[in-house]
């Protein structure tokens, strides 16, 4: 159906050429799904935007064959490309809430398409377009056809982008990215229902992912890209099993794994490195395997102390209809009744689906969100009965590390004004020269060169984006670090990166960790102990082979089994 040959893509910049995609040659057979596996910036997206043609003309340069049955889609007039677009390829795009106009309701984006390529009338379009929500498994179809994006959750506005790219039936279906940042088991059934629907239209399938553990599920075969080039393909089943290329070895190897303890995760670097050496990748993790003694030996000092941290009955409950003359007494129990106590230099991990109440309760430990009830004790000192003024020097003490690093850094300001803003705001060291030398010196500590100091949040990458954040948060010497949600949208390779440089920094800093995220691999791999929370309540506590491997509660059951590549 699709046959790529020799594809080059090169941006025109300021400094020159940089090519993007280098020589990548593939076909695409009838019903077929081709997982195209990476880490950012390795040529992924680039390529399938080329096949969609959806690259800036003015300053893209795109060379070699897209044939499409036959017919070169790159020599096509834009005019008949656009009748191609939508209509006989189709895409569902990586971020859902920047794909969607946040000013005009899901029903009018998908019907748009409708009309555009099949000519029907607003009523036709409408029936087809709650048909397709009913398609893709979406609740009350007829109240989401009138609902704007921020009104539905990350899972509902990703089934609205796949109803949206199967509006005019396409014969190949570019899914970019289409799972990322998801909860495991929203993730799960997104995968099972792009399969379904792909046999039930007889559809051929590109499915772009960072996550290897996602393509096994759902990929024939997999296209392995590195700066720009292919350079692995084969079945599924020959990647996973007897990959050829260092590069392959080491994405594999970069995911934490539940069958190991290990120190330290192996990076990319350590498997090109390895390849260069003839190491194995025996070898490379036999470094890092941290032992059963070891184990023992850390947790016997760590709850051999007071508790740093102890939570007594929270709750955080939020009124439904929040409405100037509404009587409604309803509320909704976003955190409730939950105790527990963390350890100096423990890592609690906290797991859970979006909704559950995670990021909520880490918010409400900080007054971020003012808690309705129930106790925050922070080194014998009760939180909430602290004022403002007194809240805000204790934050000192306690920081938070936010899921999105690009929305929690100004824009506006360069990386070394975020970093100075709080040592400027709590007034720490004589002057700017002193706080800049200390700002240079965290840029150090995340292994960020001195040069970044005067660039912008743009100008990064979202590990890039992470580790600055981290830097910030590192800025006034805490004891204490709620990171939340952290690593969820980065590649593994920099994911690993990220966690590597977490526990270094632990170790060095003596600091205390509640880490949240609802990915139980990268859990289980960080923390001294699991908390698995579920509507509001935690439900489990435990030591992390204990949860991995023996949950106790039906809901940590299917949490486990919706991880991808999971033998459930």
């Amino acid at each position: 159906m699709l046959k790529v040959n020799h594809l080059n893509v090169q941006f025109k910049t300021q400094s020159g050429l940089i090519e993007a995609v280098k020589d990548s040659s593939f076909s695409l057979k009838k019903g077929e799904t081709i997982g195209i596996v990476g880490e950012s910036g390795s040529g992924k997206s680039v390529t399938s935007l080329a096949i969609m043609r959806l690259h800036n003309s003015g300053n893209t340069i795109i060379n070699g064959e897209v044939l499409l049955n036959g017919i070169n889609t790159l020599q096509l007039p834009e005019d008949e490309m656009r009748q191609i677009r939508g209509n006989r390829i189709a895409m569902i795009f990586q971020e859902p809430m920047t794909s969607l106009n946040p000013v005009l309701t899901c029903g009018f984006q998908v019907t748009e398409a409708i009309r555009f390529h099949l000519g029907v009338n607003k009523q036709e379009a409408k029936q087809k377009a709650i048909k397709l929500f009913n398609e893709v498994q979406l609740p009350r179809p007829e109240a989401i056809f009138n609902s704007y994006p921020h009104q539905l959750s990350g899972g509902q506005k990703q089934r609205v982008m796949i109803a949206m790219a199967l509006s005019c039936d396409p014969e190949i279906l570019i899914a970019d990215e289409p799972t990322t940042a998801l909860d495991v088991t929203v993730q799960k059934t997104i995968i099972e229902l792009l399969l379904r629907l792909k046999s039930e239209r007889h559809m051929s399938l590109i499915f772009i992912s960072h996550d290897l553990g996602v393509v096994s599920e759902i990929a024939d075969r997999v296209m392995v890209m590195y700066k720009g080039e292919i350079v692995e393909q084969a079945s599924t089943q020959t990647i996973f099993s007897s990959p050829r290329h260092p590069y392959t070895k080491g994405l594999l190897a970069c995911r934490p794994s539940p069958d190991h303890h290990l120190k330290k995760l192996p990076v990319i670097a350590d498997f090109l490195d390895a390849a260069n050496n003839a190491v194995s990748i025996e070898k490379i993790r036999e470094r890092y395997i941290c032992t059963d003694d070891d184990i023992k030996e850390r947790k016997k000092k760590l709850y051999a102390r007071q508790p740093i941290l102890q939570i007594n009955e929270l709750s955080t409950w939020f009124p439904v209809d929040t409405r100037f003359f509404s009587k409604s007494k309803d509320t909704i129990k976003a955190v409730n009744n939950v105790s527990f106590d963390v350890y100096p230099g423990e890592t609690l991990g906290l797991v859970g689906e979006s909704g559950c109440g995670k990021s909520t309760l880490g918010r409400s430990i900080l007054r971020l969100i003012e808690p309705t009830s129930g106790g925050v004790n922070f080194e014998n000192t009760d939180l909430r009965k602290l004022n403002k003024p007194e809240m805000r020097n204790m934050r000192r003490n306690i920081q938070i590390i936010f899921q999105d690093p690009y929305s929690s850094l100004n824009p506006r300001l360069t990386v070394g004004d975020s970093l100075m803003e709080p040592l400027l705001v709590h007034q720490l060291y004589e002057n700017n020269t002193q706080r800049k030398k200390k700002v240079l010196e965290l840029l150090e500590k995340v292994n960020l060169p001195p040069e970044y100091f005067n660039r912008y949040p743009h100008e990064f990458s979202g590990g890039q984006r992470q580790r600055i954040v981290i830097a910030r948060a590192l800025a006034l010497k805490p004891k204490f670090i709620i990171c939340d949600e952290s690593v969820s949208a980065l590649d593994v390779s920099v994911q690993a990166q990220v966690l590597n440089l977490i526990r270094e920094l632990q170790q060095e800093f003596n600091l205390t960790y509640i880490f949240i995220s609802h990915d139980l691999s990268v859990i289980k791999h960080i923390s001294d102990r699991i908390m698995v929370m579920n509507k509001g309540e935690i439900i489990e506590t435990g030591d992390p082979d204990e949860i991995y491997y023996r949950p106790k509660m039906d809901y940590t059951k299917k949490l486990i089994a919706s991880i991808p590549g999971s033998k459930s």
